[in-house]
């Protein structure tokens, strides 16, 4: 995979140590005997002969798997280690982390985004209930009133972002929603991009409302095609603008 500097590289997975494969085994306890968020992992699971492992050990594991965000340990009476809830936006964070120092470039994200996302609206097209529909108007909204300042009119262009947060969360399949969201986290914080929805566009806004307004009516028609056809389009338009504003950037710095 490349990025906007240089390529990412994916280094062979290194020999896992004693704490991180208990870490592992515990996990699968918890999901092999059906615990749920806020229940008590059972005290005798940790033990030493048990885990066939120091006590040591068996804290630096438990370490692991509260950082993780898989765990929650509380002391005093009725204390102990609790199952917890990863949230999506603990997932995201974690993640995004990866590219923290060497960032993806625009193309890198619009590659996924243009297979992804056509696919995702097609998998809504006639299931879009009420409670889906009066959230995506929600996001529109945003772009009722003209921009006064500057500020207005970039949070209306990370909204035109969040219209297709809302999209992927409505996914039946979690796993795309989750791909599409994050690809659209990487774009939404990416330095470059943030400068580039600074920029005064009046006609992103319309060009933005239009295609929203059109998915909304070709999801509630049931038109999968239609609507998969049209977010294509919206992505390619997306990636062609946003590669354009880049290089523009780029060439006056350079000039500068």
């Amino acid at each position: 995979m490349t990025t906007g500097n240089t390529p990412l590289v994916v280094t062979p997975p290194k020999r896992r140590k004693r704490s991180d494969m208990l870490a592992a085994r515990i996990r699968d306890l918890i999901s092999q005997r059906g615990l749920s968020p806020g229940d008590r992992i059972p005290q005798e699971w940790l033990a030493e002969e048990e885990m066939k492992a120091s006590k040591g050990t068996v804290r630096e594991a438990m370490k692991a798997l509260e950082t993780q965000g898989l765990i929650k340990t509380r002391t005093g009476p009725g204390g102990g280690a609790f199952v917890t809830a990863l949230s999506g936006e603990q997932a995201m964070d974690l993640l995004s982390n990866l590219f923290l120092f060497n960032q993806p470039g625009i193309a890198d994200i619009y590659a996924l985004r243009k297979l992804l996302e056509p696919e995702l609206a097609a998998s809504l097209a006639g299931k879009l209930d009420e409670q889906g529909s009066t959230a995506l108007q929600a996001t529109i909204r945003l772009y009722e009133n003209e921009p006064k300042t500057a500020e207005e009119e970039f949070r209306q262009r990370i909204a035109e972002l969040d219209f297709h947060s809302v999209l992927a969360s409505l996914a039946e399949n979690q796993l795309l929603g989750f791909v599409c969201v994050f690809l659209q986290t990487l774009l939404r914080d990416l330095t470059e991009c943030r400068a580039i929805y600074a920029e005064p566009n009046p006609q992103l806004r319309e060009t933005a409302l239009n295609y929203q307004v059109r998915t909304i009516r070709l999801l509630k028609a049931g038109d999968a095609e239609g609507a998969r056809r049209l977010m294509r389009e919206h992505m390619e338009d997306a990636e062609r603008y946003m590669l354009e504003r880049a290089r523009i950037r780029s060439q006056a710095s350079r000039e500068s």
